[in-house]
């Protein structure tokens, strides 16, 4: 039997799980329900009526939170020339061309939460794409991080900017903030994701697409939302 803590335990005890609660509610809920002394990550989890089998019913996208995550990304930038100088400008935590890259492949490691690339370097990424593929960090068209002006994406990414996929089962997970974001930060947030993952519904997808919409931070219990 897994053990939980005293703290958690009361936390469920405030959390009618037969219920789906307004936006409002399940934000105040879910600070109350944190179970953590420092400042938690809020997640939003979303179960979606696909078949993730199917490549053509994928859900992915990206999507500016208005009060960003709370989270400080480490990026990356394969650049050269000015392109590079704007990145280092900007503030990428590395920048680098074919040594970076020379060194990538020798290590196959790479720290990093974002990877952006210009144009010109995508094809020297080659020997390095499944390094980066499959920590899902191969910059790409669909998740807009092969950019011309990595400064303005560097801005969008400090700002809130992050991309969402379903997994194997058919779910897609993102963070939305953090407990100290106050109330209204939160919701806002969570409004502009839900309506995000909505926009990604694919045409193929039949029936009802959103299934489930849960709010909880990192530790903490989930607390449904009301779909309407």
């Amino acid at each position: 039997m897994s053990y939980r803590s005293k703290r958690y335990r009361a936390a469920v005890g405030l959390v009618d799980r037969s219920k789906q609660y307004p936006l409002s509610e399940a934000v105040a809920l879910t600070k109350q329900t944190a179970t953590t002394k420092f400042d938690g990550s809020v997640e939003l989890h979303f179960r979606l009526g696909i078949d993730p089998k199917k490549s053509e019913q994928a859900v992915k996208g990206t999507v500016v939170l208005p009060h960003g995550t709370g989270r400080v990304l480490k990026i990356v930038v394969f650049a050269k020339g000015a392109s590079a100088k704007a990145a280092q400008a900007a503030g990428a935590d590395l920048v680098g061309d074919e040594a970076l890259i020379a060194e990538v492949k020798n290590t196959e490691r790479l720290e990093a939460d974002v990877v952006l690339a210009t144009p010109e370097m995508m094809k020297l990424l080659a020997p390095i794409a499944k390094a980066l593929g499959t920590r899902g960090l191969m910059p790409n068209p669909k998740n807009e991080t092969i950019v011309k002006d990595p400064a303005a994406a560097i801005a969008a990414w400090r700002q809130g900017k992050l991309t969402f996929r379903n997994d194997d089962t058919g779910n897609v997970h993102a963070l939305v903030g953090k407990t100290s974001f106050s109330d209204q930060q939160l919701g806002e947030n969570v409004t502009v994701l839900v309506e995000a993952v909505k926009r990604a519904r694919p045409a193929e997808a039949k029936g009802s697409f959103l299934k489930s919409i849960t709010l909880t931070t990192a530790m903490g219990p989930g607390i449904r939302l009301a779909l309407s």
